[in-house]
């Protein structure tokens, strides 16, 4: 068992605060916000992620986790992962990096020799580097080490404790040796199921991260370029996604075609990257992210436009039902979000737009009180002259057209994920739209 201090308690530090705890490990969590703090240690969640109500009562009940704002818990501990958020600044590109800096500089004063200080935001690459300079200064003995998260919203508890790899950056010689072994220790069950590890240094470590989501996020804006081609001229972007997915070279995942991404990682991390790479003066390298980002912001305005031409040529005064506010299933998570952004635009533009998700409208109403909100996808659509599915929940998914058909005023529904049978909507009388399907 290792003691171990996780700074910083939101999405990211939360969940591994409890998933460390369930791998037998002592912990204490530690935040600056004091009412995250009590919620947390009654075992109230301030955020959606499945499975991770369960995962934080048996942590609590185990008495290997607690929960505090003292800093000064975590003297004695042994290794500190540091969790806190990397937010775009703001009127910049660049990522915020306050509160990491903050969260070091706060702990530092606790550590004790031989202490292992891990690193687990996402990062503009050199900040190891500096940190682990900040690190010796206050305490010569302790170490840093990089171990970048990997986590999915919507699956952050199994990502956490069955990951698909590790990656650790490490420094030179002996210290890098006893990071090694100490981070070794701390993921002994995964690793021992045969989770593959990359050990690397500083640098290459923190470009994992941004490397793997600016590849995910081109190969989501390249499909939703393909459907802007598509609807020019007519092919069906789903279908061309099922023939090139079938390439072993490309693979279908992450060719959806629809409203885009959005939430607190891609947009902008891969931003931060191509501010880091400007500061690097290899920004040509990355050019084609602004491309990637411009794709992306293009799908909410498309949507925007197909609702216009729907409706006749005009949404003022128009009841548009909108089904979906989180920027992904099975989340709360609306930073960012496509849908919110869509509806919000709709709102402004002289619609009556009523609203509603399963989880996120407590969060929406925070951002948008001015929008109306359902607590189902059927009070929101009585009376619609047109509904958009925008996040692709189950329940959202599952609805029967023609049972639903009998709510609206007019049957006109815009599929915002492609997550619908058009075919099945179209037979129960429905005008069916898709971004890049005919």
């Amino acid at each position: 068992m290792t003691s171990i201090s996780v700074i910083g308690c939101g999405y990211l530090g939360a969940v591994h605060a409890a998933c460390m705890a369930q791998l037998g490990h002592d912990v204490v969590g530690i935040d600056v916000d004091e009412r995250k703090v009590a919620s947390l240690q009654e075992g109230r969640t301030p955020f959606y992620e499945p499975d991770f109500p369960e995962v934080l009562t048996r942590a609590l009940e185990t008495g290997r986790l607690t929960f505090t704002s003292d800093m000064s818990a975590a003297r004695g501990r042994s290794v500190h992962f540091v969790c806190v958020g990397t937010p775009q600044k703001r009127n910049e590109y660049a990522a915020d990096m306050a509160y990491v800096d903050a969260a070091v500089t706060a702990l530092a004063p606790f550590l004790s020799p031989g202490d292992l200080v891990v690193g687990k935001s996402t990062v503009p690459v050199g900040t190891a580097a500096r940190l682990a300079e900040q690190v010796r200064e206050v305490q010569p003995g302790a170490i840093l080490a990089w171990n970048p998260e990997f986590l999915r919203e919507g699956f952050a508890v199994q990502d956490t404790l069955h990951p698909d790899r590790f990656v650790y950056g490490l420094p030179a010689g002996d210290d890098g040796v006893a990071a090694r072994a100490r981070l070794d220790e701390v993921y002994a069950t995964p690793l021992a199921a045969g989770t593959p590890l990359v050990a690397t240094d500083y640098a290459t470590a923190e470009l994992v991260k941004a490397a793997a989501n600016s590849f995910l996020a081109t190969k989501i804006s390249f499909i939703n370029a393909m459907a802007e081609v598509c609807e020019a001229s007519g092919a069906d972007v789903t279908q061309l996604a099922d023939a090139i997915g079938h390439d072993t070279r490309i693979g279908r995942r992450f060719l959806n075609a629809g409203l885009g991404f959005g939430g607190g990682c891609l947009p902008k991390d891969i931003r931060a990257f191509m501010a880091r790479a400007g500061e690097l003066g290899a920004d040509q390298a990355l050019a084609f992210l602004r491309e990637i980002d411009s794709i992306n912001m293009r799908r909410r305005v498309r949507m925007v436009d197909l609702a216009r031409e729907v409706c006749g040529g005009s949404i003022v005064g128009r009841r548009v039902a909108v089904l979906g506010l989180a920027f992904k299933p099975d989340s709360d998570d609306i930073r960012d979000s496509p849908a919110l952004n869509v509806a919000a635009q709709m709102r402004l533009q002289g619609a009556s737009v009523v609203v509603t998700d399963p989880k996120a409208v407590e969060n929406a109403q925070r951002i948008w009180p001015d929008l109306t909100y359902a607590e189902t996808a059927e009070e929101a659509a009585t009376g619609a002259d047109l509904v958009l599915l925008l996040t692709e929940w189950k329940q959202y998914r599952d609805l029967d057209p023609t049972a639903f058909g009998s709510i609206v005023t007019q049957r006109r529904i815009l599929d915002g994920r492609n997550a619908l049978d058009p075919a099945a909507w179209r037979a129960a009388g429905w005008t069916y739209r898709a971004l890049g399907r005919p």
